[in-house]
């Protein structure tokens, strides 16, 4: 069987250095190696943005040019929207019959995001979204999930389902694997351990460089370093993790200049913004040739979602005829009969 990556955001904004240092970067090199999907996650945005359904449609654009622009080849990887296969929401429901709640109430992220959010209350789509991640994986059959080390939780669980459908029916799907990155969460301008568009702490891939200039002046360094010759605490400051995703190696200068005060914050912030400007802007230019050409990212968009489910089709064949539901065979069901 061919080696499948899949990989996915839910459209909720555009996509930041954070994103591109836990997964994006990844996915533009596991391309050239597997066959690799990536999906716009528009009905797990619906989780906690279901009275925002403009923004979801516009994030729907916004990402997918996120997505073209670090890199994502359409003619190497296949961009599909999740909306679009059915066939994902019918595995979700045939998931949801064996999984309990206590595990879906317990998973680490899904309390970290409801306590994060402030919900009062659970809904039912958030508390299963796990579970839906699990039907998006499992409807590919993809066996490599580059994923930062926040979505850990719903992989194992991704890989429970599918092993307890493969021991309640038949073995017919596979068990993912997680890819983790080497910089698998990346700390905020702000200091806050995660960069998040949420929190405001984020350096979004269209940045111009103007904002990157302001946002690296702005972002927090070594609260115990007062003065330019304080010795510093590089682990600890957010400019020098930034170094350490973004930059040239070895970091050997840097590192000693700061731990011994020979180099000040100001001139470390100025060596990581033009970094992250040389970084950034060719994901501009690249940004700016597919914004002005919207038909090219529809073809792209369409192209790969009727490929999507292609395979998805194949794959509940597969899941019904397992469970017995294929009750009246698939050829009436392409006949139009039902």
């Amino acid at each position: 069987m061919t080696e499948r990556v899949l990989t996915g955001d839910r459209v909720t904004g555009k996509l930041h250095l954070g994103h591109y240092a836990g997964s994006l970067q990844n996915r533009v090199l596991l391309q050239d190696q597997y066959e690799s999907f990536v999906f716009l996650a528009d009905v797990q945005a619906l989780t906690t943005h279901f009275e925002q359904q403009e923004l979801i449609r516009t994030n729907i654009r916004e990402m997918t040019l996120d997505y073209l622009s670090v890199g994502i080849d359409p003619e190497k990887s296949t961009i599909f929207i999740q909306s679009m296969i059915p066939e994902i929401a019918e595995l979700t429901i045939y998931f949801s019959m064996f999984v309990s709640v206590n595990a879906l109430r317990h998973n680490p992220t899904i309390k970290a995001e409801s306590k994060g959010r402030g919900l009062d209350e659970l809904y039912y789509g958030f508390l299963g979204y796990p579970v839906s991640q699990a039907a998006d994986i499992a409807i590919c059959k993809a066996t490599i999930i580059p994923v930062g080390d926040d979505q850990l939780p719903h992989l194992e669980l991704a890989r429970k389902i599918v092993r307890r459908f493969n021991e309640l029916y038949q073995p017919i799907l596979v068990e993912p694997q997680a890819m983790i990155s080497n910089t698998p969460r990346l700390v905020g301008t702000d200091g806050n351990a995660k960069m998040s568009k949420s929190l405001g702490n984020a350096i979004e891939l269209d940045t111009s460089a103007e904002d990157i200039a302001y946002k690296i002046k702005r972002a927090v360094t070594d609260p115990a370093r007062v003065h330019k010759n304080d010795p510093g605490h590089p682990e600890i400051c957010p400019i020098y993790a930034y170094h350490r995703a973004f930059g040239p190696d070895p970091l050997t200068e840097i590192r000693e200049g700061c731990e011994r005060g020979t180099m000040g914050c100001t001139a470390c912030k100025e060596r990581i913004t033009l970094t992250l400007e040389q970084l950034i802007a060719p994901m501009r230019e690249r940004r700016a040739f597919y914004a002005s050409r919207p038909h090219l990212v529809d073809d792209i968009l369409m192209t790969g979602t009727k490929y999507t489910r292609r395979i998805a089709s194949a794959t509940m064949k597969e899941v019904r005829e397992a469970m017995s539901l294929d009750y009246f065979g698939l050829s009436a069901m392409e006949k139009g009969m039902l």
